[in-house]
């Protein structure tokens, strides 16, 4: 059996196995192409070494271009942005693996897998792995958008971006009709592992400190108060109202958050005050026990902990407070005591690479801590 015909042979299989990856299928193209060693994506089409194919059980094909098909769905080409792309493209492969582990397909020998890691975006896997000893990739498969080459295409930045945005749109449409055509064969129940890579193709898009200017900015029910300042940086907010808004932020010092993540935040919350008058920060460390709280404004203290973590004290600290039009802000990995009972004030939870998952969150609104 030669390569074109295993590869269809793989496609029709998906009918049987998966109508949600069958129809995500019909939205790629795959084509044969000696000149790459194994297989690869550029974003849209999925392209394949007939001899590779050829050597590969029947099994294993399947795994391969469905490997290569969820690259392209999730985005995994053009999210990369400016990240190292032999780093980028390792995580993106421990994500893919991850879900087609857990889907029950099979992969040639000698793939990356990473149990530990597999459940995180892809983002947060290239920010843990980039603390790591540097790991090899011989044949990376992620190519450059719309040429299968491996080259850049030539071009201004903004015909780039065009690119960029059209793949989202032509993925966004094959989720959207791979999830509809599941739920019509009744058989609309995803993998753990995709759900997540599914859930986090819209929030990795956002900057977290979008997230976190959009939470601690009061938005009027009419949207009348349009603030104009920040349209170039593409944070469409709403105004804050006269009256003061007092932000609570604890910094998590157990030793989860590194000083560089620290300082970043610190530095977030500055810039929110130089826009914002009207929002006054009260900064805090907790480890164990809570220390602070020091007026960010007028002061700054070194980090104090160390010890364990316990998120009790901050919020105890809150109750005792009774803060009307405030919000809470905890930068932390998410790892600790929690409360029995959540506040009576809005909370965001700024969460390292690696922390804790959104949905174990007990209370609040979960933002996740990725670099520029």
């Amino acid at each position: 059996m030669n390569a074109n015909q295993k590869v269809r042979g793989s496609l029709l299989r998906l009918r049987s196995k998966s109508p949600f990856l069958a129809t995500l299928a019909l939205f790629a193209t795959f084509r044969a192409d000696p000149t790459h060693p194994t297989a690869a994506t550029d974003g849209r089409e999925v392209i394949y070494n007939p001899e590779f194919m050829e050597s590969l059980p029947t099994a294993q094909v399947d795994g391969v271009l469905l490997h290569e098909l969820l690259h392209a769905a999730l985005l995994h080409v053009t999210r990369r942005g400016w990240r190292n792309p032999k780093g980028f493209n390792i995580a993106a492969d421990i994500v893919v693996n991850g879900i087609l582990s857990q889907s029950g397909f099979e992969l040639p020998e000698g793939t990356i897998h990473d149990p530990d890691l597999q459940k995180y975006s892809v983002e947060e896997v290239y920010a843990i792995l980039s603390k790591q000893a540097p790991r090899d990739l011989e044949n990376p498969d992620l190519l450059e958008p719309d040429d299968a080459s491996g080259k850049p295409k030539e071009g201004t930045g903004a015909l780039r971006e065009a690119n960029a945005k059209a793949l989202e749109r032509h993925w966004k449409e094959a989720l959207e009709q791979a999830a509809a055509v599941a739920r019509g064969q009744k058989k609309g129940d995803l993998p753990a592992g995709l759900m997540r890579a599914l859930g986090a193709i819209g929030a990795s898009q956002l900057d977290w400190k979008t997230l976190l200017w959009r939470f601690l900015t009061r938005t009027p029910t009419d949207f009348t108060h349009f603030d104009r300042r920040f349209v170039y940086q593409r944070q469409y907010l709403e105004a804050l109202d006269s009256e003061s808004v007092r932000v609570y932020a604890c910094l998590d010092t157990s030793g989860s958050v590194e000083d560089a993540q620290m300082q970043s935040f610190v530095g977030e919350l500055r810039g929110i005050m130089r826009a914002y008058p009207q929002a006054k920060v009260q900064v805090f460390y907790a480890d164990a026990a809570l220390y602070g709280g020091f007026d960010l404004e007028h002061e700054w203290i070194d980090p104090i902990g160390g010890g364990g973590t316990d998120f009790n004290p901050f919020f105890k600290h809150l109750e005792q407070q009774q803060p009307e039009n405030s919000v809470a802000v905890y930068l932390t990995d998410g790892y600790g005591d929690f409360p029995a009972l959540p506040p009576n004030i809005p909370v965001l939870w700024v969460v390292t690479p690696g922390g804790l998952e959104n949905a174990q969150f007990p209370f609040g609104e979960v933002a996740r801590l990725l670099e520029n």
